[in-house]
């Protein structure tokens, strides 16, 4: 074995395929590969629309998973025979009032100083785009670059690729970290013999750096920040109900729909910090539908299929951590965030470039896990 890879979410199933194509020998530990967040992400690929102020370097890492997406897709679709839900969709972000009009103005002018694709539109284009939205509509940006995978599908599909490259997935449990001479070296499992292997990928999401074996400071806390969704069912009959994913800000409140070819409608997500508690709860699932409402007010007519919550893995400053810590034998790709569908491309492209030549690759460097014990320093 040459890579051991903890955690087989999205990340980690990214990471494994993507080093065993260079040839690497990796094995995958996790109780259910394909499993966590990415079951519950609405699978927006939207770094434009994602973005905040003061994120432009992730902006950069963002746009860069986004242009390799359609051929990652495209590779994983033709290998496995499975559909990914890749679709090229385009975002409209709409303003519900004239406070959210502004704010949308001001993220405007912020996209044209970075020089990224946005076009503001008036409230009868962005309805004209899209009837279903709410007369209130008072402008928005249509961006053509922000698109969206099914979460769902794509684990599903990276799970079968992985299989396919010779990756051997261990569906159990890491129960502590092995160091030996100051250098990890490998995992005791949860009722089975330990692995060893030269190099360890630690992607666990937010139970990262709760690793027992993991010395203090190698990693920084990465808290779960519980986001719950709701999926409903759109009719086909009389075309599309929304043909774009739609988002806005509804009284403070970050709401997105991301409507799928075969008729599923998602909306999300709240933004919790609750834990590592996962319940759904009535609070939640109200929030979601009546900002929903007041956004697209049609969408309280249509069936309510399920309800689900899951916790999104957020470093210190809600940037990713890639590539190698400070005990070494131990590279990190952890601390996704809201952005774990769409770095998912790059995330694997660079950290299999590390593990093999041991280099890491320019767009990773400003995310070096180190950065935080350097600070700490």
């Amino acid at each position: 074995m040459d890579v051991l890879v903890i955690g087989g979410g999205v990340i980690g199933l990214s990471v494994a395929w993507r080093a065993a194509q260079r040839g690497l020998a990796v094995t995958v530990v996790d109780p259910d590969p394909g499993g966590g967040a990415v079951q519950v992400a609405a699978g927006m690929l939207a770094p434009v629309t994602e973005l905040q102020y003061g994120e432009e370097p992730l902006l950069r890492l963002g746009m860069a998973s986004n242009e390799r997406y359609a051929a990652f897709t495209a590779e994983l679709e033709k290998l496995t025979g499975l559909s990914t839900g890749y679709r090229a969709t385009g975002t409209l972000a709409v303003a519900l009032d004239s406070d959210d009009r502004e704010e949308l103005r001001e993220l405007h002018a912020f996209h044209q100083r970075l020089g990224l694709d946005s076009h503001w539109l008036n409230g009868r284009e962005c309805r004209r785009l899209e009837p279903m939205l709410s007369p209130t509509v008072r402008g928005g940006l249509l961006v053509g670059d922000d698109h969206q995978v099914d979460g769902r599908r794509l684990s599903a599909a990276l799970v079968a690729a992985c299989e396919q490259a010779g990756v051997v997935l261990r569906r159990t449990r890491a129960t502590a970290l092995l160091v030996e001479d100051g250098r990890a070296s490998g995992v005791q499992l949860d009722g089975c013999e330990p692995l060893s292997a030269p190099q360890l990928v630690l992607a666990a999401g937010p139970q990262s750096h709760l690793l027992p074996g993991l010395p203090d400071g190698v990693l920084p806390a990465i808290r779960p920040v519980k986001g719950q969704i709701l999926r409903l069912r759109m009719p086909q009959a009389h075309g599309p109900f929304l043909s774009r994913n739609v988002r806005a800000v509804v009284r403070g409140r970050h709401l997105y729909l991301v409507p799928r070819a075969e008729g599923e409608l998602v909306i999300g997500a709240t933004s919790e910090e609750q834990g590592y508690d996962t319940t759904v709860t009535a609070g939640g699932v109200y929030e979601l539908l009546r900002d929903a409402h007041d956004l697209v007010p049609g969408i309280t007519e249509l069936p309510l299929v399920e309800t689900s919550a899951g916790l999104r893995p957020g470093s210190p400053d809600n940037a990713p951590l890639l590539g190698p810590t400070d005990l070494p034998g131990l590279v990190a790709a952890t601390g996704h965030y809201r952005n774990g569908v769409l770095l998912s491309a790059v995330t694997g492209d660079l950290l299999a470039e590390y593990l093999a030549t041991g280099v890491t690759p320019g767009p990773a460097l400003p995310f070096s896990p180190t950065r935080f014990t350097v600070k700490a320093a």
